[in-house]
């Protein structure tokens, strides 16, 4: 199927051959919200911006959940913070709180969840970061949302939080695991211990910015293909996401190809186009100043008459 036939698709008939490839695990950090509200809602001023972002952001989430889950991902996982985030100070973190909480107590997402039959998780060692702080009220909102969801049967929306270092929450499964088992957990059971039920590999990870995938632990085989926005994550978009699902299911799948078999004309055209491109690398950027925002820079270049 050529990528044009593919973008004409009925969004069903995208999800059916999605799911046709199996089941999917999509890994899609919404990151940039910030810019992306400035320059898009800048205007929308309150009392208290914070609660209009909040409310603003927390819809967009939702219909960005909407565009994957009705395109065939049955399974998105999310990282909505970390503790680095920590850093930013105590009014950074009150208004994440508040941000952390609509995930499992706003009547919106309650809704989503309910009308999409969506089974929610949440997963990372937010219990022992949190516990210590004014926050630790949100592992109970976390508890009480996973069981209000947990016999949904459709999609499963997993969020991270201080899902960055699974080491010693790993170690410790380990060690409750073989004293309840009197045997070493393999990986399949170390996964369902640590997300909260099975969960697959990988199969793609959408971020935005600079080139760095994270927070998706014992899932991640460095056989995901990856994939990076340009602009900010919420500006994603139905044409943009058929995009990368149509390169992770006809233009990277399949077999290596028999270099043994492949015509001198390839070679000729593989030559060229490694020859334009030699001193070219992805995922460079540069730095505008005076704001200091890391910009993408433009890489390849197509030798003429090779472009698609």
């Amino acid at each position: 199927m050529e990528a044009k036939e593919f973008q004409g698709l009925a969004e069903s008939e995208v999800a059916r051959l999605v799911r046709a490839a199996g089941p999917k695990v999509c890994v899609f950090p919404i990151n940039g919200t910030r810019r992306w509200f400035m320059l898009e809602h800048a205007a929308q001023t309150d009392e208290d911006r914070s609660d209009t972002y909040l409310d603003v952001c927390g819809r967009r989430h939702i219909e960005l959940y909407r565009l994957l889950f009705s395109h065939g991902l049955d399974t998105l996982l999310t990282p909505v913070f970390g503790p680095d985030l920590l850093e930013r100070g105590e009014g950074y973190m009150e208004v994440a709180a508040r941000g952390l909480a609509m995930l499992a107590s706003h009547p919106a997402f309650l809704t989503f969840y309910d009308d999409c039959d969506v089974r929610v998780r949440f997963y990372g060692d937010y219990e022992r970061f949190f516990a210590p702080t004014p926050y630790a009220y949100l592992t109970g909102l976390y508890d009480e949302v996973m069981a209000r969801t947990a016999s949904n049967q459709g999609s499963r929306l997993f969020f991270g939080v201080c899902a960055h270092d699974a080491a010693e929450a790993v170690a410790e499964i380990a060690i409750r695991y073989h004293a309840e088992h009197g045997c070493v957990p393999d990986r399949r059971a170390l996964v369902e211990l640590y997300y909260g039920e099975p969960v697959g590999s990988v199969d793609l990870f959408i971020g935005f910015d600079k080139f760095c995938a994270f927070d998706m632990p014992l899932v991640a085989t460095g056989n995901e293909d990856l994939y990076f926005t340009v602009s900010p994550s919420p500006y994603l978009t139905a044409r943009q996401l058929r995009d990368i699902l149509y390169d992770h299911l006809f233009a990277r799948a399949g077999a290596e190809p028999d270099y043994a078999a492949m015509a001198a004309e390839g070679w000729a055209a593989m030559k060229e186009f490694y020859g334009v491109n030699r001193d070219r690398t992805l995922g460079l950027g540069t730095k505008r100043m005076p704001e200091g925002i890391w910009y993408p820079l433009p890489q390849v270049e197509w030798p003429d008459g090779f472009a698609p």
